[in-house]
């Protein structure tokens, strides 16, 4: 089994456990500012409702994007995770 496969499996036991939904969820992930990732990121939320902040670095290389959304269910929260991990350089937190 991958460990991507192994930390979903993992997280949604663990939202099943700790969270009723449906419930809003805090979705951070850090992307590198000098790309578009920041864009691509907001392009999968988008028309979902979500509220989404972003804030740079100190030193400006970085850009945190914070985005809280209304979610149905543990797999509708693994969904949105496995479409941002497809973008280039995105850390989730």
């Amino acid at each position: 089994m991958s460990d991507k496969k192994a930390f979903y499996i993992k997280l949604k036991g663990q939202l099943e456990d700790t969270t009723e939904f449906p419930s809003d969820y805090m979705y951070k992930f850090i992307v590198p500012a000098d790309g578009n990732q920041q864009k691509e990121v907001q392009e999968v939320f988008d028309n979902k409702g979500a509220v989404i902040k972003t804030k740079k670095s100190k030193t400006g290389k970085y850009i945190s994007i914070s985005i809280v959304l209304k979610l149905s269910s543990a797999d509708e929260v693994i969904s949105y995770y496995k479409k941002v991990e497809e973008v280039e350089g995105i850390i989730s937190l």
